[in-house]
């Protein structure tokens, strides 16, 4: 697949930064259908990841060798997941230059290795939040790129995967709420088909949100391995312990 800008933007303007957590909170979030543990789901994810979002945006505290968690060998990595001059051991940068960014997007894209985690919020967790802005985006006329978005409205980012996914209208009805209140319902309805089911669409961006999820956090598994057993340990310790008192104090009265 052809490398396109990802996620461009997402976060670029520190100057939005309470609107767009505003906006966040102010959408219901659909729950991103993901699973740590699906190795071969992270994987898709990796390869999503560095077709489209790795032209602009780095992973700079993410390793390509560090994907070997997820069960890819060093080998794979290198044929499909470095697609540069870049080395299994390096740092998965872009290529992008940081002043041409600046002077053709207005702002640098933002690093995504903690995306996922930076987005959490009361409403739901950072996944949910990708999840729902990658699927919410719709064609509007009045903004410079041509598209806006539900989650994220006015955003500066384009939706690179419409040819995928397609292109969604917004359609606006009223209805009567609570008093008799006329209350203004917000729907997004596919105008035109992408190349791939709204299913298989849904699919990837959840295999995505998986890998960044990974990404933000990928000793995550690790710890809670540790965590479970020291767990473990500490329960036959205090049963020991216990036994061991009793044993001492049977024949005090």
């Amino acid at each position: 697949m052809k490398r396109a800008p990802f996620l461009l933007f997402l976060l670029a303007l520190p100057a939005l930064a309470s609107f767009s957590s505003w906006a966040s909170e102010s959408v219901r979030l659909d729950r991103a259908p993901i699973n740590p543990n699906d190795l071969v789901s992270l994987q898709r994810g990796a390869h999503t990841y560095v077709n489209y979002c790795l032209g602009c945006h780095s992973a700079g505290y993410m390793r390509y060798n560090r994907l070997t968690d997820i069960g890819l060998t060093e080998q794979q990595i290198k044929s499909h997941l470095i697609l540069g001059d870049a080395k299994v051991g390096d740092l998965m940068k872009t290529a992008m230059d940081a002043k041409d960014a600046r002077e053709g997007f207005g702002a640098a894209p933002p690093d995504l290795s903690v995306i996922a985690r930076s987005r959490s919020s009361g409403d739901g967790s950072g996944a949910d939040w990708l999840y729902t802005y990658l699927r919410s985006f719709y064609r509007d006329a009045s903004r410079p790129t041509g598209w806006n978005n539900t989650v994220y409205p006015n955003v500066g980012m384009p939706h690179v995967l419409y040819q995928l996914q397609g292109q969604q209208v917004l359609q606006v009805t009223e209805r009567t709420g609570t008093g008799g209140h006329k209350e203004k319902v917000q729907r997004l309805v596919l105008d035109k088909p992408g190349t791939i089911s709204a299913l298989e669409y849904d699919r990837m961006v959840a295999d995505l949100v998986n890998f960044l999820v990974y990404v933000s956090e990928p000793a995550r598994h690790t710890r809670v391995t540790i965590g479970i057993f020291v767990l473990i340990f500490l329960s036959v310790v205090l049963a020991l312990a216990y036994a061991l008192k009793k044993e001492y104090w049977k024949d005090v009265h």
